[in-house]
């Protein structure tokens, strides 16, 4: 969907859209799987400039692999918004001085509007997770064997420790007393 600045010049623009799958690509490691619900408003918040403000909720299950088990992981994302888009000519003429605190908090457009896809898209990956995980108490896998520990234990010997760093153990040993 996309939003004009002639539409939104006359009014704010209501969406309540449902985006399938596979309509938005968001990375080579994660996919969407169930349908993106959208709701919300476009305005534009000053004419002169062409501050578009994008408010609304969005509901979404990504799937991606854990990344502790490389197993299949789904992710629920609920997320509410609200966003400051202004044009990119804007930051163009502005030059690297005028950058203050405020525009690491605003986004940028070019042309006569947004698409509303891409905001989602943005909207998705910033409310993701660093590190996606199939459950909570995931084990991971074995450093040794690489076998998925959820699946069961392994008879591997845990590693030895690094032998370099033995001289650091013993300077920690000989500061702790000092305490």
């Amino acid at each position: 969907m996309y939003i004009g600045l002639q539409d939104l010049e006359l009014r704010p623009v209501h969406f309540d859209v449902n985006i399938p799958p596979d309509q938005i690509h968001f990375d080579s490691k994660i996919k969407q799987s169930s349908d993106l619900h959208a709701k919300g408003s476009a305005q534009l918040l000053n004419r002169s400039l062409g501050e578009i403000r994008m408010q609304g909720e969005l509901r979404v299950e990504i799937e991606g692999v854990c990344d502790r088990c490389a197993e299949p992981a789904k992710q629920a994302v609920e997320n509410r918004f609200d966003l400051l888009y202004v044009p990119a000519e804007e930051a163009a003429s502005g030059g690297e001085d005028e950058i203050d605190q405020a525009g690491t908090e605003v986004g940028y457009y070019e042309g006569n509007g947004i698409e509303l896809n891409e905001v989602l898209r943005e909207v998705v990956l910033l409310a993701l997770p660093m590190q996606m995980v199939c459950m909570d108490e995931c084990r991971g896998v074995c450093p040794v064997c690489g076998q998925n520990q959820n699946q069961g234990d392994c008879v591997c010997e845990p590693e030895s420790a690094d032998d370099r760093w033995s001289k650091l153990k013993a300077l920690r040993a000989e500061i702790e007393p000092l305490k």
